[in-house]
């Protein structure tokens, strides 16, 4: 059985010296990134940091965004807004989803309207007319 993409890039893996060594940063400044809560990496039972591919990302775009002369407070803040915009995309894939669904009740809901206005009603609600039509061929009962 495959995993999802999201769940493997979140699992904690790397210790701080692996972590370090991948993203080209100092022990340290992978300490005082968690410390400003840049980074929340995972622990282990003995509370050792374990850094997920996602850390490694974040880490990866926190680094080009200071050599860039970007200040940590303003890394701080693209970061929030980075995150923002994705959890409004995933709302908007949400409600086009709704969208799609509900478009496709509308488009049932005015097959059978016309089918059952095509149909004899003999004093049946439409729900009874639809049945007979299916079961019947007709709109005889």
């Amino acid at each position: 059985m495959a995993r999802s993409e999201g769940e493997g890039r979140d699992k904690p893996l790397y210790m701080i010296s692996v972590a370090a060594e991948l993203t080209g940063m100092h022990p340290q400044t992978l300490r005082v990134y968690e410390q400003k809560g840049l980074v929340t990496p995972g622990r282990s039972r003995g509370n050792t940091r374990l850094y997920s591919q996602s850390d490694i990302d974040r880490l990866n775009l926190i680094s080009k965004l200071t050599d860039e002369g970007i200040n940590l407070a303003g890394v701080i803040r693209i970061l929030d807004m980075r995150e923002r915009e994705l959890e409004l995309e995933h709302e908007l894939e949400t409600l086009r989803a709704r969208v799609r669904s509900l478009e496709e009740e509308v488009r049932e809901y005015h097959v059978q309207e016309k089918i059952t206005a095509l149909a004899r009603y003999d004093g049946a609600n439409p729900e009874q007319v639809m049945h007979r039509l299916l079961l019947n061929g007709s709109s005889k009962g």
